[in-house]
């Protein structure tokens, strides 16, 4: 179904043909009389398109579409759309537009970006003007072998994980052009690249302590709330005043700054309550009495958000490098609270959720093997459960309660 729409004040007739999206404009002014006067023209337009009759040269003879199709006919190409059941199947680029659009309302902002970005720089140039129900399992196989070469910012091959990024929106999009058309997707059978767990390098608690003493006064209270709270960058930058509740001695996790702009957290079990330690009690009453007049925690001398790109690149980076200590990214601070956490022996499920875990599986699984390391919980501790529980009444002084609880055992 075409439409009539204006742009500075000129009526232009949008409709589709042959699979393509034809923007055609007049030297109309956009009244209402124009407006139905070329209502009427589209109408007829989309009349003659249908009984096959529709010469694109002969509505709109100075267009370099008229002058391109004419082309393609008198060379036989296949024009995207051209189909024995007269079906009207958008090219992947025309789909890929109607598609973000409706997502939009799913989506923040910084995760529309990316999309969009991945789209324009890989999808796009590969399926745009293809019909999208032409692409096949073969293409799609080819294409994800084609990223695989594709040289990063480094000059080295695309990672699984942003080669993942790349065919996520496009297994989407195919999926759902494949209901919307009636044709099956090609998607069937392919899985995603399996991506390398990331190994965490938390600093241990002396590491902190080097760290804490040495870097500028003015971000001690920053970097003191990141190593004792593991709040994600975009949380502690985006903290405001009136999610630190003193008297509950609790931090309010309510709002991110990501991209450039406040936003509601990654999901709602980020939502949560931190407690504060006495270390970030201490330091946010600091903090308090140089940005109290502000909005949020950490920022500007004149309120506004801090760049963390600038921070870890005039800061943090500096400060390790003057230390002697491997340069890691901010983020670790998010890991080291939470191997410190479990070092103290603190319960799986209140690290979970100060972490913004909604389940402890991840923390198992990313930080348990620094445990042992931490605390030298290496099997010392059933140990002396088995030396408490198992010493036996006139057992002999040298010999152990598991090997008397044994010899008790074999004897019976």
């Amino acid at each position: 179904m075409g439409a009539i729409n204006s742009r500075g004040g000129k009526i232009f007739l949008d409709f589709r043909y042959k699979g393509n999206r034809c923007r055609e404009y007049t030297k109309l002014e956009d009244t209402p009389a124009n407006r139905r006067r070329a209502k009427q023209i589209l109408d007829r337009i989309e009349a003659e398109i249908t009984l096959g009759s529709f010469c694109y040269a002969h509505y709109f003879p100075n267009s370099k579409k008229a002058a391109q199709f004419t082309d393609w006919e008198k060379r036989g190409i296949k024009m995207n759309g051209d189909k024995d059941d007269g079906s009207d199947i958008p090219t992947l680029a025309e789909f890929a537009e109607i598609w973000l659009e409706e997502k939009q309302v799913e989506w923040r902002n910084s995760h529309r970006s990316t999309v969009q970005t991945n789209l324009k720089a890989y999808v796009i140039p590969a399926f745009g003007e293809k019909v999208i129900s032409s692409i096949t399992k073969a293409d799609l196989l080819n294409f994800r072998a084609t990223l695989a070469k594709e040289p990063a910012q480094k000059n080295s091959p695309l990672s699984p994980a942003t080669i993942n990024k790349v065919m996520t929106p496009l297994r989407m999009m195919l999926n759902e052009a494949a209901d919307r058309y009636d044709f099956n997707s090609p998607w069937k059978g392919i899985k995603s690249l399996k991506v390398p767990r990331t190994d965490v390098e938390p600093f241990t608690i002396e590491e902190v302590q080097q760290i804490l003493r040495s870097v500028r006064e003015d971000f001690r209270p920053y970097y003191t709330v990141r190593f004792f709270t593991g709040m994600r960058t975009g949380e502690v930058d985006g903290l405001l005043w009136k999610y630190v509740d003193f008297e509950r001695r609790q931090i309010l996790i309510r709002e991110t700054w990501v991209g450039g702009e406040m936003t509601t957290t990654k999901t709602d079990g980020s939502q949560r309550e931190i407690h504060m330690s006495q270390p970030v009690y201490e330091a946010l009453k600091v903090q308090w009495e140089t940005t109290h007049q502000h909005d949020l925690v950490f920022c500007s001398r004149t309120g506004a958000a801090l760049s963390h790109h600038n921070v870890t690149k005039r800061v943090w980076y500096p400060l390790l490098r003057h230390l002697g200590l491997k340069q890691r990214r901010p983020y670790q601070t998010r890991h080291t609270a939470a191997t410190l956490w479990l070092a103290a022996g603190e319960n799986p499920e209140w690290i979970a959720r100060q972490m913004g875990h909604t389940t402890t599986e991840m923390l198992f699984r990313v930080y348990s093997r620094y445990v042992p390391n931490l605390t030298r919980r290496d099997g010392s501790a059933f140990d002396r459960l088995l030396a408490s529980e198992f010493t036996q009444v006139g057992s002999q002084p040298d010999q152990s309660p598991l090997a008397t609880l044994m010899q008790e055992t074999n004897n019976v």
